[in-house]
């Protein structure tokens, strides 16, 4: 079962947390499940860019990224090579340590 690490953020999950999940749960399901409560305004259709992260290790376990993740996660704050939407990135059996921004956008306007 991989473990999943959340790296420390201030609104999120101030002290960082590590949990056990089931391959093939997405990343967002994984982080609510655990009661990290990031936002996610399209509710996992892939129609923002607000629940973007950064996918420190594990990055090429998680599922496939798809044409229209691609075209969103282009407008995602502070875009990095190892970002990925979480509610379309699909847990694979390695271990994941995931960065959440200190911003995010969404359509309505800038929210920390």
């Amino acid at each position: 079962m991989p473990k999943v690490k959340v790296l420390p953020h201030p609104k999120y999950c101030l002290d960082g947390t590590a949990f056990d999940v089931q391959a093939g749960t997405t990343v967002l399901d994984a982080l609510l499940e655990h009661g990290i409560e990031l936002e996610h305004a399209c509710e996992k259709s892939c129609a923002c860019s607000t629940c973007h992260l950064y996918i420190r290790e594990g990055f090429d376990s998680l599922s496939e990224i798809s044409d229209q993740e691609d075209d969103f996660l282009e407008k995602a704050w502070g875009l990095e090579p190892d970002s990925r939407l979480s509610c379309q990135s699909v847990i694979g059996d390695e271990d994941l340590v995931i960065e959440i921004p200190k911003y995010t956008l969404n359509q309505v306007g800038e929210k920390e």
